[in-house]
């Protein structure tokens, strides 16, 4: 459950959203309990549910994403700069499209391997790179400040 909430509020930004999210996922969890294969992979499945838990939050145009409130329990580091590369990194997460950022969370908060993040998002594993790899490059051309031009090239 700790990680199941600590990616919704990375996803969301909004504890209450998150929290939110987080109990409709293991309630479904619950609801088909029977749906899951013994012996799978427990976390992949719940992931799973919840990503498509917020896809169809994200078809409702009434729900919109926060920026995380003071209030909240974002990780801290000593320093105060460290406390504002923390904010901009939260900034320039929110920057990123919803797919990239997800496959992000899930592989560098969430360490999940590649293959459970194809299977809790269900897309190919080939998608799963790519979007891990333009979310990655996008992520430092916001934290560096550069402006985010397409990178197009001529194909012969």
């Amino acid at each position: 459950m700790p990680r199941l909430r600590r990616y919704a509020r990375a996803l969301l930004g909004d504890r209450a959203a998150a929290d939110d999210l987080v109990q409709d996922t293991l309630e479904r969890a619950w609801r088909r309990l029977a749906q899951w294969r013994a012996g799978s992979d427990l976390r992949a499945w719940l992931f799973s549910i919840m990503h498509n838990l917020r896809v169809d939050q994200l078809r409702q145009p009434s729900l919109s994403t926060q920026a995380l409130d003071d209030g909240d329990e974002a990780p801290t580091r000593p320093t105060q700069s460290d406390q504002l590369e923390l904010v901009d990194l939260e900034a320039a997460l929110r920057q990123l499209p919803d797919e990239q950022r997800a496959v992000l969370l899930l592989v560098a908060l969430e360490e999940m391997s590649y293959a459970e993040v194809a299977a809790a998002l269900e897309i190919p594993l080939g998608t799963v790179m790519s979007r891990l790899s333009r979310g990655r490059e996008r992520l430092r051309l916001i934290m560096e400040g550069r402006p985010l031009a397409a990178n197009l090239r001529v194909v012969r």
